[in-house]
């Protein structure tokens, strides 16, 4: 058989996506997707492609009358998924990364998503949304005829969530929820700090599991919100789209720093990669960086800043170390 041009299977990925967007897949529908998928290598990055156009184009409608603030009941949801859940590695995401997900058909039930350190994961899901998972996060995907719901139990997950009013998307974690119709935006729970919410487009309504605030606080695009002590409401703040564009460069492979000190930056170095940076001078720790790097190469960056810092840098087994 020939070889399929890019033109051909832009096409196919075209209408695949379309028939996602028209409605659920039925098992075969999603048997032969993945079978399409597994074809050809270049058929992951055009049907990731053909999904972000879709989601695009969806999301200038998704706040419309349909969107009721009071249908805000955040509550665990009940019962099996009625469809397997399709998820497949997205090449350019992943880019420069340890690991990329493979391609494989999911079962009904509450489906477990998960990935390794210095890995990120692209993660359609069965009603057209996509979830991309960053280094070391780890989720569950429920989805009911009442609503769509993510519990993120640890790491970072960027949802571009595909409109449908009547079944809320909701994400889980710890003690903050996060609802959304159609929209796009990253939740962050790491360790003991403060779960960290990024609202890159759209609308959504953030609470805690008590009901805190009495009413959700409803963030717009560009805005970060943290589940402080202080409350939601006042940890909400607006940032620039380049900002944004920058707290996103985790898609790609790298980390962007922008006046951050050297020991945040070896701390975030230490979720992609084993190789610690250690600093042990307090006033080197303190200095601060600015840069794009590559997320899964700790020793490049501590090189590049001996170089621009005037220190030194000496490499051992699994540390880098900085010093004058």
């Amino acid at each position: 058989m020939p070889r399929q041009t890019s033109h051909q299977i832009d096409d196919e990925a075209a209408d695949w996506a379309a028939r996602v967007d028209r409605a659920p897949l039925s098992a075969a529908d999603e048997q032969a997707l993945a079978a399409w998928l597994e074809g050809d290598v270049r058929r992951q990055g055009a049907y990731a492609k053909a999904r972000a156009v879709a989601l695009h184009s969806e999301r200038a409608r998704a706040l419309g009358a349909g969107f009721d603030p009071a249908r805000f009941e955040p509550h665990r949801a009940s019962g099996p998924t009625r469809r397997g859940l399709l998820w497949l590695g997205g090449g350019a995401a992943a880019a420069g990364l340890a690991g990329v997900a493979t391609l494989g058909v999911l079962r009904s039930g509450a489906d477990h998503f998960n990935t390794r350190k210095g890995e990120v994961r692209v993660v359609p899901l069965a009603d057209g949304s996509v979830m991309t998972l960053n280094t070391a996060s780890k989720v569950t995907v429920s989805y009911t005829r009442e609503r769509r719901e993510v519990r993120l139990i640890e790491g970072e997950a960027l949802f571009d969530v595909a409109k449908d009013p009547a079944r809320p998307f909701l994400v889980q974690a710890g003690d903050t929820w996060v609802r959304a119709v159609g929209t796009s935006f990253t939740v962050r729970r790491l360790g003991d700090a403060p779960v960290q919410v990024l609202v890159r487009e759209g609308v959504v309504e953030v609470k805690d599991r008590a009901g805190l605030p009495a009413r959700p606080v409803r963030a717009a695009a560009n805005t970060r919100l943290v589940a402080s002590a202080a409350g939601i409401a006042a940890a909400a703040a607006p940032i620039t789209p380049s900002e944004v564009s920058r707290e996103l460069s985790w898609r790609e492979g790298r980390i962007a720093f922008e006046g951050e000190t050297l020991a945040q930056a070896a701390g975030e170095f230490s979720r992609y990669s084993d190789t610690r940076i250690v600093i042990d001078d307090p006033a080197i720790a303190g200095q601060e960086i600015t840069g794009l790097f590559q997320a899964n190469d700790p020793v490049g960056f501590a090189q590049a800043v001996a170089v621009s810092l005037d220190l030194k840098a000496q490499v051992g087994a699994g540390q880098v170390r900085l010093y004058r």
